[in-house]
């Protein structure tokens, strides 16, 4: 495990690596780091501003060398969003490293706290929101497909999609609250009432009684959400979510049996 002071000596390379690197002309801290909330678990989040005419790929390539001559690296993966890559770093130690790569004139703040050490960035940019009305119809679709795996008995299939049913939930409650809602990230902030919703819709044992309790809760706080976003389209819903919000018949499905 990585201590803070690991992880700060670390930060401190990165960014005098950046000062030096001529296809590098600005830098930013992003994340935690940014908004003065870092504790012992927190990341190192680090956006760079690439030089007009900078090659992308041979920057990252580079900077992948840096990265693994301060501390060894176990693994990378890249995210490209909105024309910036992300490649984020699994270092031996277990400590993140998140280094994205932005065109020169891309790089500013887009909602995100974003602490300028050096550079010229661009007007900020308001933060990204999710597509709520496929996070809604992505819901409704997990809930019947939850709902026919546990009267099928597939208990452990209904526990995969009741979490990913009340991911959805969460980011509908967060967009509500004006929270982070990427990766959960607000929902420790959500009201007490809205918290206790939440873990009365979570099933404390893989069981058909508790799967099929949780995913008449979500179903029901789906619903509501919906309903204090777009009464209308809950109206149309309504016949629907109640049907879906009924608790399936108590007796267990058949026994599967093999093929003779």
């Amino acid at each position: 495990m990585f201590t803070t002071a690991e992880r700060e000596a670390i930060r401190a390379a990165l960014v005098d690596a950046a000062r030096h690197d001529p296809a590098v002309v600005g830098a930013a801290l992003v994340g935690s780091a940014a908004r003065d909330a870092e504790d012992e678990w927190s990341d190192i989040d680090l956006a760079l501003q690439l030089a007009h005419g900078a090659d992308e790929p041979a920057v990252v390539r580079e900077w992948t060398d840096v990265v693994g001559g301060i501390s060894p690296v176990a693994d990378t993966v890249d995210l490209v969003s909105g024309g910036v890559r992300y490649r984020v770093f699994l270092l031996e130690s277990s400590l993140q490293v998140d280094l994205s790569f932005w065109p020169f004139d891309r790089f500013r703040s887009t909602g995100e706290p974003f602490r300028l050490l050096f550079g010229t960035p661009q007007e900020p940019a308001e933060a990204g929101r999710p597509d709520l009305p496929r996070t809604i119809e992505t819901a409704w679709l997990l809930a019947l497909h939850a709902r026919s795996a546990i009267a099928r008995g597939r208990l452990w299939q209904a526990t995969t999609m009741l979490d990913q049913l009340r991911d959805e939930v969460v980011t509908l409650m967060c967009v509500r609250s004006d929270l982070p809602f990427w990766h959960g990230r607000g929902v420790d902030s959500l009201s007490s009432g809205d918290r206790s919703k939440l873990e009365r819709g979570r099933a404390a044992r893989v069981s058909r009684t508790e799967l099929d309790a949780s995913r008449c809760a979500l179903v029901r706080l789906l619903f509501d959400e919906i309903e204090q976003r777009d009464a209308p389209w809950a109206a149309r819903l309504a016949p629907a979510l109640d049907e879906l919000s009924t608790p399936l018949a108590t007796a267990p499905p058949p026994a599967h049996r093999r093929d003779r």
